[in-house]
């Protein structure tokens, strides 16, 4: 069973995903979580509080989904293993809906509040490091500013293709076959001697 803290963080990235960081209201979160208010305040303290471990929950859920394998499955070369973990992001379930929903909205209120895009800076930073690290799989010999930039460009289209999936103005299996045409060409440039 899921600990009360955590029950609010699921019910916060429903909330958000559903209305926005502006739509969240702590009554409508209490409601949807099953809790008292009280009980918000007293894990959260306040409502930037909900926000920035409602930002570390989400990392943390993309971060178990991605990675989570068989155990039974072969195991996959370093670059099935990028294009896997990379279009991971854009499956139709409502986890991840929520999640790239919840995450688009933290984006996008980030650009008002100094707190909160300090926060999403350093999860994006992660981010990139994470993805830069499966690239240096692929690729080992190209050099780690390289790597870096492939992997801004990755996530950063990720990112896009995400936000235009979830508002309708593209479908999932198109985005993620531009996604793998963004991974082979960054593949691909990472292979080519300077």
């Amino acid at each position: 069973m899921a600990s009360r803290s955590t029950q609010i963080l699921e019910a916060a990235a429903r909330v958000i995903a559903r209305r926005g960081v502006r739509g969240l209201r702590v009554e409508e979160l209490a409601a949807e979580a099953g809790v008292s208010t009280a009980l918000i305040y007293y894990h959260f303290k306040d409502r930037n509080g909900i926000l920035l471990k409602t930002l570390e929950f989400i990392n943390d859920r993309a971060e178990r989904y991605t990675t989570e394998r068989d155990p039974d499955a072969p195991p996959l070369s370093p670059r099935e293993e990028l294009e896997h973990t990379l279009l991971l992001e854009l499956q139709d379930t409502t986890e991840v809906r929520e999640n790239s929903s919840a995450w688009g909205e933290l984006r996008a209120s980030a650009v008002f509040d100094d707190v909160l895009r300090e926060d999403l800076t350093r999860a994006t930073l992660v981010w990139v490091q994470e993805v830069a690290a499966l690239l240096g799989q692929v690729r080992p010999m190209a050099p780690a500013v390289a790597l870096a930039g492939a992997a801004e460009r990755l996530t950063a289209l990720l990112e896009g293709l995400s936000m235009r999936w979830l508002s309708g103005t593209l479908q999932i299996s198109h985005a993620r076959a531009l996604m793998s045409e963004g991974i082979e060409a960054e593949v691909e440039r990472l292979g080519r001697r300077p």
